[in-house]
């Protein structure tokens, strides 16, 4: 059996106050485990992208547990969550979220430098030219396609080795194609180095493609089905 790497136990959230609230997860449980590829589905405003920034420790909750490989991240301060989450958690954006004015390689080695790296630029080439792009390390995001500039995130999101790689709607700023493409990519690094795959999706045929589909409803989840369709 495969060790649980993200733990939610009774999460709730509610954003806002007075009759403008909402609660934007409602009792939420959840265990996924170690390598496991997971996507989560459902209607705008169901809870899913904030289901995610829960587990990367980028929201806080009212009530439960979240726990993240082995540390339990409710009540931890920011400084040691943000400390944490660069070690442990990669994020790929749907907008991509690149520096403009850092080249590729600069954008990859951020967070190596971050954690002190000394071999931070050498190993930034190396995430880029295994996602297609060692030849494009000295442009800007500006001079890079939307499929360019999201290959630069997912190695950037990939260098520091993370056991959990999240991504929220990562096609979907992509046309069919590219998406498809970006999609392939990530799910063979999540394979390739026995990564846990959390994404959000509107498309169904990308979220079948994942070992779980969970989805959620007005902040709740109300089906989490294995999937026989191989990645």
């Amino acid at each position: 059996m495969k060790k649980a790497v993200i733990e939610l136990a009774g999460v709730s959230l509610t954003l806002g106050e007075g009759a403008s609230s909402v609660r934007v997860l409602d009792d939420v449980s959840l265990v996924l485990a170690a390598g496991e590829a997971a996507g989560i589905v459902g209607p705008s405003g169901s809870g899913k992208s904030t289901l995610l920034m829960v587990m990367a420790g980028l929201e806080g909750i009212d009530s439960g547990t979240v726990t993240v490989a082995g540390t339990r991240l409710t009540g931890l301060g920011e400084d040691a969550i943000a400390a944490f989450r660069g070690r442990t958690i990669g994020i790929v954006f749907q907008s991509f979220h690149l520096i403009p004015n850092m080249t590729a390689l600069e954008n990859v080695a951020v967070p190596l430098e971050l954690a002190g790296r000394p071999d931070a630029f050498a190993a930034a080439e190396a995430e880029l030219a295994a996602v297609g792009l060692s030849q494009r390390l000295t442009h800007y995001p500006g001079e890079l396609s939307g499929g360019e500039q999201q290959r630069v995130a997912i190695a950037r999101a990939l260098a520091p080795a993370p056991a959990i790689l999240i991504a929220d709607e990562p096609t979907g700023n992509l046309d069919q194609a590219t998406g498809r493409q970006i999609a392939d990519l990530l799910f063979s690094k999540a394979r390739e180095r026995r990564t846990t795959l959390v994404l959000v999706t509107h498309d169904p045929v990308l979220a079948g493609r994942c070992e779980r589909q969970i989805a959620m409803r007005s902040g709740r989840i109300l089906t989490d089905l294995a999937s026989a369709v191989p990645a």
